[in-house]
C-alpha cells in the first residue's frame, strides 16, 4: 500500500493558562518547502505573539487552520509531507482522531446499543453522537458536566464544537428539574452578533486575540483597582551627564545603549526597597509584599498592533549595566515575536514610557495583580530655578521630565506614594556612580 511520510504541525501550548491561540500569519504555503525551524507560521494568544518554527524539512502538503481562525491547543495546524523516517499512512489520520471524545466518555459502563438508541427521552452523556469531531479538551468539559457534545450548535471549522461553545450550553442550560419531572430540551446556544457592517469611509478589521486579551485586562484592572496617580519633576541633569559618560563605553564594550529608562529603572528599584507596598498586592484580605522586583518594561508592537508587557525577573540583582541589556533584550524578543509565555508573567511592578514620543503626562493603568506604575515622559529643557554658590535663587536651563505614579488606592495611601516619588526623584537628582 502507497504511503506518504508526513507530520503534523499542531497549535503549541504557550504555557499552563492558554488553552487555544489564532492563526495570524502563514510564513510558508502549500507546496512550498520548508527546514526544519524555520519559522511556519505566526500564532497570537492573549499572552504573546511568537512564531511557530517547523517540526522537520519538507514540504508543506496542507494548511488545515486559516489565517484569523482560533483553535484549541493540539489541533493540528498543518501537515509536512516528505519527512525522512517516521512514515505513516495518511489515510487513517481523520479516523484515528475521531475517537478521542469517546475514549473520555468510555469510563463508565455504558448500556447496550439498541437501549441507547430507543426513543426515550435523551440523557445528557458526553459523547461525539456521531455528529463531529471534539477535541479531548471539549470531551473533559462535557464529561464533567454530563453534557452530550452532539446536541451542542457548533460554530467551528465544518461545524465543530468549540471549547466557548460547550462553555455557553452548559451557562444557558436550565437548572436541574425534580428526578420525577421530564427533562426539558436544553436552550440553543445563543446566536452570535451580526457583524458590523462598514458605512462609507469604514474599515473593519477582526481584532486580534492579543488585543481581546488587553481590553479584558485593562478594564478588569480599572473595575478592580482604586486607581490615583501623582506626578513629579525631575532635574535629570546629573542623569544625563552620567549617560554621556557611559554609552560610548557600554556601546564600545558590550553593544548596549544604556538609554534614560535603565537609569530610571535602576532608580526605582532601589526605591521600592523602601516602599514594599508599592511592590506588592492584595491577595483577598491580605497584603503580600516581596523581597525580590520582577519588573515589566512596556513595549509597544510594530504598527500599533499591540502593547506587550516582558518581565525582567529579579533585577535587584542587577547593576545599571544589566538592567540596560536586559531591557534591551526584552524589547528586542518582544518586537521580534520571540516571547514566551514565562517572559510576560510573575511581574511585581511596571514601568512605561511613553516618553520618547514627547507626551510630558498620562495616567497609566495598573497591571494587575501589582500595586503600582510608573510613567517615564519626555526629557525637555525649560527654564528653572536653582540656587548658585552664594545661595541665590537663579534661573537656569535645565533637562527636566515629569515622572508619574498610578497606585492603587486600596493599599497605597497618596502620602505613601508621594514619599516614594521624593525618593526617587532625590535619587536621579544627586545620581552617582552606579545609583545605588
Amino acid at each position: 500500500m502507497a504511503t506518504e511520510t508526513a507530520i503534523d504541525v499542531v497549535m503549541p501550548q504557550m504555557g499552563v493558562s492558554v488553552s487555544e491561540g489564532t492563526v495570524t500569519k502563514w510564513l510558508k504555503q502549500e507546496g512550498e518547502t520548508v527546514e526544519a525551524d524555520e519559522s511556519l507560521l505566526e500564532i497570537s494568544t492573549d499572552k504573546v505573539d511568537t512564531e511557530v518554527p517547523s517540526p522537520a524539512s519538507g514540504t508543506v502538503t496542507q494548511i488545515l487552520v486559516q489565517e484569523g481562525e482560533t483553535v484549541e491547543v493540539g489541533t493540528t495546524l498543518a501537515r509536512i509531507g516528505g519527512v525522512a523516517g517516521g512514515a505513516r499512512p495518511e489515510a487513517p489520520e481523520p479516523e484515528a482522531a475521531a475517537p478521542a471524545a469517546p475514549a473520555v466518555a468510555a469510563a463508565p459502563a455504558a448500556p447496550p446499543e439498541p437501549e441507547r438508541q430507543a426513543p426515550a427521552p435523551p440523557v445528557e452523556q458526553p459523547s461525539g453522537n456521531g455528529k463531529t469531531f471534539v477535541s479531548p479538551v471539549v470531551a473533559r468539559i462535557a464529561s464533567e458536566h454530563g453534557v452530550d457534545p452532539g446536541r451542542v450548535q457548533g460554530t467551528g471549522r465544518g461545524g465543530r464544537v468549540t471549547k466557548q461553545d460547550i462553555l455557553q450550553f452548559i451557562d444557558s442550560r436550565p437548572a436541574a428539574p425534580a428526578a420525577s419531572a421530564p427533562q426539558a430540551p436544553p436552550s440553543p446556544s445563543p446566536a452570535k452578533p451580526a457583524s458590523p457592517q462598514p458605512q462609507a469611509g469604514e474599515q473593519i478589521e477582526a481584532m486580534s486575540a492579543m488585543r481581546r486579551g488587553i481590553a479584558e485586562h485593562m478594564r478588569r484592572s480599572l473595575d478592580t483597582a482604586a486607581h490615583i496617580t501623582s506626578a513629579i519633576e525631575v532635574d535629570m541633569s546629573r542623569v544625563v551627564a552620567a549617560r554621556e559618560q557611559l554609552k560610548q563605553e557600554y556601546q564600545a564594550a558590550y553593544g548596549v545603549n544604556p538609554t534614560y529608562l535603565s537609569f530610571i529603572a535602576r532608580a526605582t528599584v532601589q526605591t521600592l526597597k523602601d516602599y514594599p507596598y508599592l511592590n506588592g498586592e492584595l491577595r483577598g484580605d491580605s497584603i503580600v509584599t516581596r523581597s525580590y522586583v520582577n519588573l515589566g518594561i512596556a513595549v509597544e508592537l510594530a504598527d500599533g498592533k499591540g502593547l506587550i508587557v516582558p518581565v525582567l525577573k529579579n533585577v535587584e540583582t542587577m547593576n545599571l549595566l544589566g538592567i540596560a541589556k536586559g531591557i534591551a533584550e526584552i524589547a528586542a524578543k518582544a518586537r521580534d515575536k520571540k516571547l514566551l509565555p514565562d517572559d510576560v508573567q510573575g511581574g511585581t511592578f511596571t514601568i512605561t514610557n511613553p516618553g520618547g514620543y514627547g507626551t510630558f503626562h498620562g495616567t497609566p493603568v495598573i497591571s494587575q495583580p501589582q500595586s503600582g506604575i510608573l510613567g517615564t515622559y519626555a526629557l525637555v529643557k525649560r527654564p528653572w530655578v536653582v540656587q548658585d554658590e552664594l545661595g541665590q535663587d537663579v534661573i537656569a536651563i535645565r533637562p527636566l521630565m515629569n515622572v508619574t505614579l498610578t497606585y492603587d488606592h486600596r493599599l497605597v495611601d497618596g502620602a505613601y506614594a508621594g514619599r516614594f516619588l521624593r525618593d526617587l526623584r532625590a535619587r536621579l537628582e544627586n545620581w552617582e556612580g552606579d545609583g545605588g
